[in-house]
């Protein structure tokens, strides 16, 4: 019998996994710097932080008008919220890959982010008695949820969620929804079209100080959550059967770790617009890197996503200045090829 290789395929194990940790955490205050500082009209890093660091101290007196403006008011909500995105959906991306055992899964396959573009839509395009009063990120978390709720129940044989029945009723009413988002705009004018692709395909290029909140608290919980349930998301990719002899509450955790994926993406989405795939790609890639352990895998992926995002959203505002372009655009770009390339060699992505 031919022996296996016992060499871990991994490239960081021990103490290299903190040293990961450590420098991905750099990465994101580097990256967020110089992305604040970068734009239409560039910013040097050296008074970006100083005009930061003048408004967590109070000290906004002696600032340039223009550059404080820029940077405060401009630039850092929109970076910031780039990141919160990006480590949100990454999570997400964790949680529904260990829920339905499939490294191919995505924070959108279970119709959330459907569900959120159609409230969105109808908020933005007519305004009707049922989004009255929510606005644009309160009528999509709404549509997420409606949506949410439909998958949980479909979801359900005897009492109990099954993985292979949440992605087709994800895919049923993913589907449906896209359909009735596709009338609504039908119905719109050039002018609220515009404005509705470009939240269809994710931007943070409107973001404000008062939208980070909600998503900042949701990812934080959410995040220290997981990151207790590590061992019991180990047990459940290895088999319903082996979790339970475990003493894993394999029906709870499953419930659990779907509402925790939809209320990330429903949050994001919100908030962002609808950004695919990086629930796809950084997941995966940290797992390559780490290997399976959720334990590592989580606030790696947490780190790698925000770090990711925000270099995304960069050079959308600066490929082709001053013009932008919605990030989903290029998440999708990076996304797609990478998802074939997994659905080529599926056999060697979960292991």
């Amino acid at each position: 019998m031919q022996r296996t290789a016992t060499r871990s395929p991994h490239a960081v194990s021990g103490p290299g996994y903190v040293v990961l940790l450590a420098g991905l955490a750099v990465a994101l205050v580097l990256s967020i710097a110089f992305a604040i500082g970068t734009g239409t009209v560039d910013v040097p890093v050296g008074r970006v932080a100083g005009i930061i660091w003048g408004h967590l101290a109070g000290e906004t007196a002696g600032l340039d008008p223009l550059s404080n403006q820029i940077v405060w008011d401009f630039r850092t909500p929109r970076v910031l919220l780039a990141a919160l995105a990006g480590g949100g959906l990454s999570l997400a991306g964790v949680c529904l890959q260990a829920l339905v055992r499939n490294p191919l899964a995505d924070p959108y396959l279970f119709g959330v982010s459907a569900g959120a573009s159609l409230g969105a839509v109808i908020a933005m395009t007519t305004g009707g008695v049922l989004v009255a009063g929510l606005g644009v990120a309160g009528a999509a978390f709404a549509g997420s949820s409606v949506s949410l709720a439909i998958v949980f129940v479909m979801a359900q044989r005897g009492g109990r969620l099954l993985g292979s029945s949440l992605v087709l009723a994800g895919v049923a009413v993913a589907s449906l929804g896209n359909a009735a988002t596709s009338y609504v705009q039908l119905q719109a004018s050039p002018t609220e079209l515009r404005r509705v692709m470009f939240w269809i395909l994710g931007s943070v290029s409107g973001a404000t100080w008062d939208q980070l909140g909600v998503p900042a608290l949701a990812i934080a919980l959410t995040a220290a959550w997981l990151l207790t349930q590590g061992r019991s998301m180990n047990a459940l990719s290895v088999g319903d059967d082996t979790a339970a002899g475990l003493g894993v509450n394999v029906h709870q955790l499953r419930i659990l770790l779907l509402v925790a994926s939809s209320l990330l993406t429903a949050t994001v989405v919100s908030v962002a617009g609808g950004i695919g795939f990086v629930g796809l790609i950084v997941p995966h890639a940290v797992r390559l890197v780490v290997g399976p352990d959720q334990r590592k895998v989580l606030p790696v992926s947490l780190l790698a996503g925000a770090v990711f995002l925000v270099l995304v959203d960069l050079v959308t505002r600066t490929i082709d200045k001053p013009n932008e372009m919605p990030i989903g655009i290029f998440t999708a770009a990076l996304g797609a090829p990478f998802f074939l390339m997994l659905l080529r060699n599926r056999k060697k992505v979960w292991r």
